[in-house]
C-alpha cells in the first residue's frame, strides 16, 4: 500500500495553500491521524488513515481514499479522501442594537442643514 508524507498529502487535498503552512499546521499539534496527535511533518500516511484537524476554526475530519501524486484542480483533490465531518451548527444573527437619540441632539439632519442654511444666506 503506498504511503505519504502527511505535509504532501495535505497540500495535494488543497487542505492547505503550501506545503509550508502544511508543515506549521501540523508542527502546531491541531491534526490527528488516526485519533493520535502527530507533531512530524514526515508522518506516513496512506489510505483508510482518518484525518482529524481543525482548520479556520471547522473541524475536519477526513478519510483518506488515495495518495495524490500532484496538486490538481479541486475535483481531483476531492476524490482524495471522504469528508467525515460534522455539519455546521446554524449560528444566530446578532441583533443590532437601536439606541434612539433625543431631537436636536447629534448631527443635524438633511432638512434641519437645509433650514439653518436658510436662516444664514445673504440673499
Amino acid at each position: 500500500m503506498a504511503k505519504q508524507r502527511l505535509d504532501k498529502w495535505l497540500f495535494y487535498s488543497r487542505a492547505v495553500k503550501s506545503r509550508t503552512l502544511a508543515q506549521k499546521l501540523i508542527e502546531s499539534g491541531v491534526i490527528r491521524v488516526n485519533s493520535e496527535r502527530t507533531v512530524r511533518t514526515d508522518h506516513q500516511v496512506g489510505a483508510d488513515d482518518v484525518l482529524t484537524m481543525t482548520v479556520h476554526t471547522r473541524l475536519l475530519v477526513w478519510k483518506i481514499l488515495d495518495p495524490g501524486t500532484r496538486r490538481g484542480p479541486p475535483a481531483e483533490a476531492q476524490a482524495l479522501y471522504e469528508d467525515l465531518s460534522p455539519p455546521l451548527l446554524p449560528r444566530e444573527p446578532k441583533p443590532i442594537p437601536f439606541v434612539e437619540r433625543e431631537p436636536g441632539s447629534g448631527r443635524p439632519t438633511k432638512k434641519e442643514r437645509r433650514d439653518t442654511d436658510r436662516l444664514f444666506d445673504d440673499d
